[in-house]
């Protein structure tokens, strides 16, 4: 299994959880159920400790950068983001409620009238502390290490990081696949399955109109400033794009992200600082994808997509995919803190959150990735503009 991609194994397991939710007997299926309880309580546990861990090394390394432009990057590509989330949130709004009726919503909440299986037994495993706790602590200490240039606890942060980096890809990605199969097998034999893939189905098309747009725009804003064909631009980009979709992986991308925003003619020394960045802090797509996806699963549960609700989380959902690890599913991981704190998702929410993030994330990787051309062209143009600055004065 280790050789086939995290995409294709989700995959799979949603096939098969489908498969077995329509034969198995119940008593196989609450096996199942059980995993999902005891791993969903381990989610629980471990939140806390990935907002900790991601966050705090996040914000440090970004304060430590070269000055003036690792400041500006970080302005432009939070804009970038919170642009891409309200784009997201407003196209949710206007179009989702339109195939997610109060009908839509009763037939797949209740189904045949059959009721979701429970577990047999539960392992509690209560976090060192809630999510709004684990936020305010990561932002004051990432802050503090960065004001009082505090060497020993940011060595400890990035220590931090590796450990729960290592969790994520060790235990939780290699689980994820039989936690979803766990839960679509739970949800098929409730009679829920249906309605749910018919839902998502036009929510994942939608979102991928979406990245389109948030690309032509990002492009369209690089073309202005630089008097370019943003059109052109994005041809450019192209090799990134699809190298993207196979690694399903910015980082990895990286060599490839680099050699075409070179050839989009941006300046060296800021493609050598931009690319590397914002293969760690640019994550529109992703944005695009966590948005749509929370406005589906909320409208699913009844509950509304309203302002006061989705305002707070698209700008919070900004700062954090800034630390959000750069490696397939990390998004997705760094956003479930504000899937339970903000949105109040239970544990069978964030299963289903999971499940069609990972679904889609090379395509939302690949939007990241192209996109940081966009991003290191309007670097390159306030660059410029600096240097005609300071030959006159």
């Amino acid at each position: 299994m280790k050789r086939i991609g995290l995409f294709m194994r989700i995959i799979i397991a949603i096939a098969l959880g489908i498969g077995l939710g329509l034969v198995a007997p119940d008593w196989f299926i609450r096996i199942f159920v059980t995993f999902n309880k005891v791993f969903g309580n381990f989610l629980s546990f471990i939140i806390p400790l990935i907002i900790i861990g991601f966050i705090i090394p996040g914000i440090g390394e970004l304060g430590r950068g070269a000055g003036k432009l690792v400041g500006l990057t970080a302005v432009v590509v939070y804009l970038s983001t919170v642009v891409a989330g309200f784009l997201a949130y407003f196209v949710a709004y206007s179009t989702f409620p339109k195939f997610l009726s109060a009908s839509n919503v009763n037939q797949a909440t209740h189904g045949t009238g059959q009721k979701l299986l429970v577990s047999y037994f539960d392992i509690g495993m209560p976090p060192i502390f809630d999510i709004m706790t684990a936020l305010l602590l990561a932002f004051l200490i990432g802050i503090g290490i960065t004001v009082v240039q505090a060497d020993g606890l940011m060595k400890i942060s990035l220590e931090l990081k590796d450990i729960v980096g290592k969790v994520i890809s060790a235990i939780i990605i290699p689980l994820l696949p039989v936690h979803i199969a766990g839960i679509f097998m739970n949800m098929t034999q409730a009679g829920e399955v249906a309605m749910i893939l018919q839902v998502f189905v036009k929510v994942f098309a939608i979102i991928l109109v979406l990245h389109l747009i948030i690309l032509i725009l990002q492009f369209s804003i690089a073309g202005a400033l630089n008097k370019r064909n943003p059109f052109r631009m994005l041809r450019t980009m192209v090799p990134a794009y699809f190298t993207a979709l196979g690694t399903q992986s910015s980082a990895a991308t990286i060599p490839v992200t680099l050699k075409q925003v070179k050839e989009l003619g941006t300046d060296e020394e800021v493609a050598d600082f931009v690319v590397p960045l914002c293969a760690t802090i640019h994550i529109t797509g992703s944005t695009i994808t966590l948005t749509s996806v929370s406005a589906a699963i909320l409208l699913l549960n009844g509950h509304a997509l309203s302002l006061e609700v989705m305002v707070p989380f698209i700008l919070m959902l900004g700062i954090t995919m800034i630390a959000a690890p750069s490696v397939p599913g990390g998004g997705v991981m760094a956003a479930l803190g504000l899937f339970t704190s903000m949105l109040g998702f239970d544990e069978a929410m964030i299963s289903l959150a999971v499940a069609l993030y990972i679904a889609q994330d090379s395509f939302g990787t690949a939007t990241n990735v192209t996109g940081d051309g966009a991003i290191a062209q309007v670097i390159h143009y306030f660059k410029k503009k600096d240097k005609v600055t300071a030959s006159k004065s």
